[in-house]
């Protein structure tokens, strides 16, 4: 491949990282991606909600659809004087793409685009459908992104067979690790009533620490399930505890306990709402508790999708990948609630949301080209 055909994917990537988009804000990567993907003929759509810019670009209105998903937002960059080079200036040193969003995930948006540049201009009569469903909302409170744009398309009867989201999930090096799931994820806010009171008079009052400490011992000694062979057993973890005045003399009033679980496909958020509340009905506890579903687990089987994945990842690179469900959740999470398959795949996920973020240049040349041989063997 050419030396001109691989800066196109870096040239992207810096101009990507260029555009200051700590979430919401987009600042203009969806209309330097749009404008490109008009070019070769996608039809753009692009959706506001409140305060979220969200872009749907398809080509092909018949057969097999693959979606590229991802998003242009960042995390915060910290302290800017602690980087090594400025975050927002896409520079490059020793191999390697520095700037906030170059692995999560401008990188893997700039790989998919230029793959499918390629791709079109390679097979201009191609099978199926492509889009794109690009979000500023993935890394903030995830309400008015790619969840909203689901819905749109589900009201409109618009189904999307296969999705690749750019999620960094490489551990080692590039492609070692596909992620063809991920477990759901269910907070509990839970508030125990007491009575204030002195410590010195302890018949007065009613500590509600002390009531509710054997419930959450018996709570994180539970065995929720035993996972299966894609998901580790689900986990409980106590997460925040607030209780007291601040004063030593004082018995508090009440208390209050944040916990989550991350569960596998072996349950559901019902069950494990269903079995805390017996757990706490069963110590006598005088509780308000409120539920968010933050995500519902999905795993996408062995299949095509997976299968083609995973050939081109080893054709490109000559590893065997290793698909996994580890790891938090992603916006694939809502995609996949539609019946479609999903996978991640993007670069090395060391430097994440950390300061000095980097990818190197050749990791994001070879995304590229294993986006294009997966577009080749679905489509052509």
């Amino acid at each position: 491949m050419s030396q001109h055909r691989c800066s196109d994917v870096i040239k992207l990537a810096q101009a990507l990282i260029q555009r200051p988009s700590v979430t919401p804000e987009d600042a203009g990567c969806q209309a330097l991606i749009n404008r490109r993907l008009a070019a070769i003929g996608f039809n753009i759509e692009e959706h506001f909600f409140v305060d979220t810019l969200n872009t749907w670009a398809r080509k092909g209105n018949s057969g097999t659809h693959f979606c590229f998903a991802g998003h242009t937002d960042v995390v915060p960059t910290g302290d800017e004087s602690a980087w090594d080079y400025a975050p927002f200036d896409g520079q490059i040193h020793n191999g390697m793409l520095h700037g906030r969003g170059a692995a999560d995930m401008k990188g893997s948006l700039a790989a998919m685009i230029v793959a499918t540049e390629r791709f079109v201009e390679k097979q201009p009569s191609h099978k199926g459908s492509i889009s794109f469903l690009i979000t500023s909302d993935e890394e903030g409170p995830f309400i008015n992104g790619t969840t909203r744009v689901i819905d749109l398309l589900e009201a409109r009867g618009e189904k999307i067979d296969m999705c690749l989201v750019g999620e960094p999930s490489s551990r080692h090096q590039l492609g070692d690790v596909v992620k063809n799931g991920r477990r759901g994820s269910l907070t509990g806010h839970l508030t125990v009533k007491g009575k204030q009171g002195h410590v010195a008079y302890p018949h007065l009052a009613d500590n509600p620490i002390h009531k509710v400490a054997p419930a959450l011992a018996q709570l994180s000694e539970t065995v929720w399930d035993n996972g299966n062979e894609y998901f580790p057993a689900t986990s409980f973890q106590i997460s925040n505890i607030q209780g007291g005045t601040g004063a030593g003399n004082v018995i508090p009033g009440t208390v209050y306990v944040q916990f989550n679980f991350r569960f596998s496909t072996q349950v559901t958020a019902d069950e494990l709402q269903h079995k805390v509340a017996e757990i706490l009905q069963n110590h006598g506890l005088d509780y308000e508790l409120n539920w968010i579903v933050n995500g519902l687990p999905f795993l996408t089987e062995p299949g095509q999708l997976l299968d083609v994945t995973l050939s081109a990842i080893e054709e490109v690179t000559g590893i065997e990948s290793t698909p996994e469900t580890s790891g938090g959740t992603s916006d694939g999470r809502f995609i996949a609630q539609t019946g479609c398959k999903v996978i991640e795949l993007g670069p090395i996920n060391a430097t994440i949301h950390q300061l000095n973020e980097c990818v190197s240049i050749q990791d994001l040349e070879n995304l590229a080209l294993i986006y294009e041989r997966i577009l080749e063997k679905l489509l052509t």
